[in-house]
């Protein structure tokens, strides 16, 4: 499988929503991409299937013809399988959400919009990188760990779907040489396991 990570564009709003809703079904009120996206804040990424398009206008009618491989669909008709966002403000980047289509994952994407992210992050010039995750969410901690969050402090009922308590989960001096080493490395390691390709970030 090939994925091809870049920026939102707003032809991308239609899916995100509908990844969202599949991925967070109990959040609410739900996000307003088409605001979201007005924010100078906000950075959002999606990763797209290159070999799958969305078939027409309708997103939920993904065509089964692979994408040629000398073409490229145009946005809104790439089929997007994940997207994340960071809320960059005074040299400090915070991860809002990852999500990805239930349909593909366990694949390693989720953990390439991470690497992707923390890429985005660093060529923001921020200093450190700070995320909430559900208490129960054992794999995504992990996942953070395996990175270089650390848990600083507990936010008791955060979520407030039920009431459960957010780990709050940071990594500093994401700038200094010894953490880009140790990212190049996890990078290496999941292009191996996954062979997937790592992408700069397009526009």
């Amino acid at each position: 499988m090939s994925y091809c990570v870049r920026l939102i564009h707003r032809e991308d709003i239609a899916q995100v929503t509908e990844i969202d809703r599949e991925a967070f079904p109990t959040m609410l009120p739900p996000t307003n991409y088409q605001r979201e996206l007005k924010s100078p804040l906000v950075h959002y990424i999606v990763a797209y299937d290159d070999q799958k398009m969305v078939d027409g206008a309708l997103v939920e009618a993904a065509s089964r013809r692979p994408v040629p491989r000398n073409k490229v669909a145009p946005p809104g008709r790439q089929y997007i399988v994940t997207f994340a966002g960071l809320w960059i403000m005074a040299g400090e980047a915070h991860i809002i959400n990852i999500a990805v289509r239930q349909s593909y994952r366990r694949k390693g994407i989720g953990e390439l919009l991470l690497i992707s992210l923390i890429d985005l992050a660093i060529k923001l010039n921020s200093l450190l990188i700070t995320l909430e995750v559900r208490a129960s969410n054992t794999a995504a901690l992990s996942l953070y760990r395996k990175y270089g969050f650390v848990e600083t402090r507990l936010r008791r009922g955060y979520y407030s779907d039920n009431r459960e308590d957010a780990v709050v989960m940071t990594v500093e001096d994401i700038g200094s040489a010894a953490f880009q080493e140790n990212l190049n490395r996890l990078k290496q390691a999941h292009s191996r396991k996954w062979s997937i390709a790592l992408y700069q970030i397009a526009p």
